[in-house]
């Protein structure tokens, strides 16, 4: 790891944000292993405002060596202060698509790393909600739902326990956009 001489006010901004920040929500499916996981877009969602609150910004630039591909990751303060790491991953495989799945591997665990993040269950991170984000989806939302189901045969039960609810109208309202588009996805 690398540092700016002083990083005084680097620590200070970043204990604000992480103060401010949930976990990145694992939100995406690997089929393989039959299991979740937060991707680049859910850790860059966790820290997206805290950081903007508290003068924090990030890089990330590719890098490679004889061991293989991956990232160097800068967290930077308004202050000048700055913490560099980089992070590479062995690619098996020399060609453009293995390296593209070991940056883009490399960017979300080095970015989560510096920000210190965790990653949450959605389970978890819903049980953490309050007002608005409680509320289940509206009647029109309910109808589209069921619509998207008939229309791509999905197992509604099974779609259901997916998302962690007994009914399409138990639902709640912040994971409508990520049911729509795993059935339009079946389509």
């Amino acid at each position: 790891m690398k540092s700016s001489d002083a990083i005084n006010e680097l620590a200070n901004a970043l204990c604000n944000a992480q103060s401010q920040m949930g976990g990145a929500v694992k939100d995406s499916a690997n089929p393989f292993f039959k299991s979740s996981y937060a991707d680049l877009t859910s850790v860059i969602k966790a820290i997206k405002q805290p950081f903007a609150d508290n003068g924090l910004s990030y890089t990330q630039f590719p890098v490679s060596n004889e061991n293989g591909v991956g990232v160097s990751t800068r967290l930077m303060h308004v202050s000048g202060q700055w913490l560099e790491m980089e992070y590479t991953l062995p690619t098996v495989k020399k060609d453009p698509q293995a390296s593209g799945s070991a940056i883009t591997y490399a960017r979300r665990y080095a970015l989560q790393s510096i920000a210190g993040i965790p990653t949450a269950d959605d389970d978890a991170e819903s049980a953490m909600l309050r007002g608005d984000d409680k509320k289940i989806i509206s009647d029109d939302q309910i109808i589209a739902i069921k619509k998207l189901l008939d229309e791509t045969g999905a197992d509604s039960e099974k779609f259901c326990k997916w998302l962690k609810v007994r009914s399409v109208d138990q639902i709640l309202d912040i994971h409508y956009d990520r049911a729509v588009a795993a059935l339009e996805a079946k389509k």
